[in-house]
């Protein structure tokens, strides 16, 4: 009775440590609608930011969310900024929209347009939501006129921020989608 009772046991606390297997979470990405790449597969053909052409921390122009002074995008582009969890455009990000379509009309190149978050969040809700924020912008410039085909999406998350500083007006420039001319 005891060596049974001892076995129960043991099998109780082995299913108790073991747990169940679960499924992946949904990340609310529909499947086959947009066009994400890898970042390995185009990161090597990106343009580097000239921070001193385009605006840093430092300089005098802002990018119109609460006095950021920072452009992390390059090749002309401006940045995009988010509010907190947020991935619609606001009204006052529309000139740069603008901007940005102008910029994609005179060039035959592809652009990337990278999807990115504060490090408030999970790994896997802050990539979803980064995808989200690039696809809103690929959508805005898209009814503009400019070919989907011309566009690639990419979210890196939390894992490429502008600014580490644990502070609000950093976790603001870490809101962001950035645009890059692929060559």
């Amino acid at each position: 009775m005891m060596k049974k009772s001892m076995i129960i046991t043991v099998m109780l606390w082995a299913m108790l440590f073991t747990g169940c297997s679960q499924k992946a979470p949904n990340l609310d990405v529909e499947e086959g609608t947009n066009n994400i790449s890898d970042s390995t597969e185009i990161a090597g053909d990106t343009v580097a930011i000239d921070e001193n052409k385009y605006g840093n921390e430092n300089s005098a122009n802002t990018d119109g969310v609460n006095g950021t002074q920072y452009n992390s995008s390059s090749d002309g582009f401006q940045s995009i900024y988010f509010g907190f969890g947020d991935y619609g455009i606001s009204s006052s990000m529309e000139n740069h929209i603008t901007t940005n379509t102008n910029v994609v009309n005179s060039t035959n190149s592809t652009i990337k347009i990278e999807g990115n978050c504060d490090e408030f969040g999970t790994d896997e809700y802050n990539y979803a939501l980064g995808l989200k924020r690039a696809k809103a912008v690929k959508e805005s410039i898209s009814l503009q006129g400019v070919p989907e085909s011309k566009m690639v999406i990419i979210s890196y998350g939390e894992s490429n921020p502008t600014c580490t500083r644990p502070t609000d007006s950093c976790y603001e420039k870490n809101r962001r989608v950035d645009l890059r001319l692929v060559k």
